[in-house]
């Protein structure tokens, strides 16, 4: 599938079956280098691929990675999101266990985010 501004093709190392990556046409190292049209462009074309995929494959759920820079594990340098379809006792696993975070910490941190 592709628009004037994104494209999506199959993953040539796939997670699963359908596994399917979106990205701009033009270059954008990572999120922050995306201007509004060309992200709204490429999560158009996103829920797309997801829809189709869910469509022809019938999969039990539906995952999407986007990762930036190399502290979030980016490892290819140009914006792209993976569209994972999911089934139950696929080999993928969850990244981090859910935890419960520190009340004073959390607190702190949406102060920080809600400060001007």
């Amino acid at each position: 599938m592709e628009t004037p501004h994104a494209i999506a093709f199959l993953d040539i190392n796939p997670a699963a079956d359908g596994h399917t990556l979106v990205a701009p046409r033009r270059h954008a190292d990572d999120i922050f280098a995306l201007d509004q049209d060309t992200g709204a462009a490429v999560w158009t074309l996103t829920l797309a691929v997801a829809r189709r995929l869910d469509d022809v494959l019938t999969p039990e759920g539906m995952s999407l990675f986007q990762a930036n820079r190399t502290a979030g594990w980016q490892d290819v340098f140009h914006f792209h999101i993976h569209v994972v379809p999911r089934w139950h006792g696929d080999s993928l696993v969850r990244p981090w266990h859910h935890t419960p975070g520190n009340p004073e910490r959390l607190d702190e941190v949406a102060a920080r985010l809600k400060a001007e």
